[in-house]
């Protein structure tokens, strides 16, 4: 494979590959080269995980890092459609890289097998473009927005259960709400999915809108969800969209 001189410029093999979205005005070669050249942190390889790491090595991601500390389990199979039977009782991460890879050998692909603290992420978090925070509890989301917040680093955040979703996106940027304005306004999620339940589907649509998201965001594409929450009932097919208001004493962002 040829490889282009300047890694943002596009070799024709590339062409070839991105050229269905190439032939979209809004993309076109400026955004296709701004995707590779983005990098991407994505916590969390459970279901959000792995509806939404495809998309993004398949859209010409330049770097991405998928981050996890926990090993495949029979009952993941059900929602974590990266992972086959073989993959039980094998690392998360590990197992996800290799397919990806297998989609895409052109893009940097890294498998973090850890919980990242605090301090993790606001030394990792700077090194990339944008942020995809694909976890399954308050601490470690709150604990990803105040890196993001920090390093003033775009965040895209998303959240299923039961029949239920959601998904919104933070520039970071001071002049918009970020996820602890939103978070402090409801405690811990007291039921998990292993207790609660989850529809299958569900997990693939918000993913599958956090891909898009971070596309959006990265190529300079379209309008993002920037101060808004986007919800998803999968009983009724509908979503609903309600404004998130950037709070002045917000003890992250304010």
């Amino acid at each position: 494979m040829t490889k282009p001189t300047n890694p943002s410029e596009l070799s024709p093999q590339q062409a070839m590959r991105y050229s269905r979205q190439l032939m979209l005005p809004a993309i076109d070669f400026r955004g296709q080269e701004a995707l590779l050249a983005s990098s991407v942190l994505l916590v969390g390889m459970g279901g959000l995980g792995c509806a939404a790491a495809p998309y993004l090595v398949a859209s010409g991601i330049g770097r991405i890092t998928l981050v996890d500390d926990d090993i495949i389990d029979r009952s993941n199979l059900q929602r974590q459609i990266l992972y086959r039977e073989v993959d039980i009782g094998h690392s998360k991460v590990q197992q996800a890289a290799a397919g990806l890879r297998q989609l895409n050998a052109e893009i940097d692909i890294e498998a973090l097998q850890q919980r990242l603290t605090a301090e993790d992420l606001a030394e990792l978090i700077p090194q990339f473009s944008l942020v995809l925070d694909c976890s399954d509890n308050l601490v470690t989301r709150n604990a990803i927005n105040a890196a993001c917040v920090k390093a003033k680093v775009p965040l895209v955040s998303g959240a299923a259960i039961r029949f239920e979703g959601q998904v919104a996106s933070f520039s970071m940027q001071g002049d918009t709400a970020c996820y602890h304005c939103l978070s402090q306004l409801f405690g811990e999620q007291q039921l998990s999915c292993m207790e609660a339940g989850i529809l299958s589907p569900v997990v693939g649509v918000i993913g599958t809108m956090q891909a898009l998201e971070a596309v959006k965001i990265l190529a300079e594409v379209g309008t993002p969800l920037y101060g808004k929450l986007q919800l998803f009932d999968a009983l009724t097919s509908q979503w609903r969209q309600f404004g998130i208001n950037k709070d002045p004493g917000c003890s992250v962002c304010g």
